[in-house]
């Protein structure tokens, strides 16, 4: 094999792994987002229905924080975020 014709299929290899990491990458904020409007909306549900407030969601935010210890964005600060982000869209 050449070497010309090497390279060209070197970077033809590198644009579809760029491709493909922008793709997932645009796939897992598309998720996130919906999660958080799902968090949002549940939020939301239940203040209507049980008058939830500030110490609810604290507690919530530690529970969610215990179960999923690497994953960031669950303090209650986001919670309230992610609650008032229906707002926004």
């Amino acid at each position: 094999m050449g070497d010309k014709n090497y390279l060209n299929v070197l970077n033809e290899i590198k644009e579809r792994i760029r491709s493909s990491q922008y793709e997932s990458l645009k796939a897992v904020n598309k998720e996130l987002i919906n999660l958080y409007l799902y968090i949002g909306n549940k939020i939301v549900e239940q203040q209507e229905k049980h008058s939830w407030g500030k110490s609810v969601i604290e507690k919530l935010s530690k529970d969610l924080r215990s179960e999923y210890h690497g994953i960031r964005g669950f303090s209650s600060r986001n919670l309230w975020f992610y609650e008032n982000f229906l707002y926004f869209l």
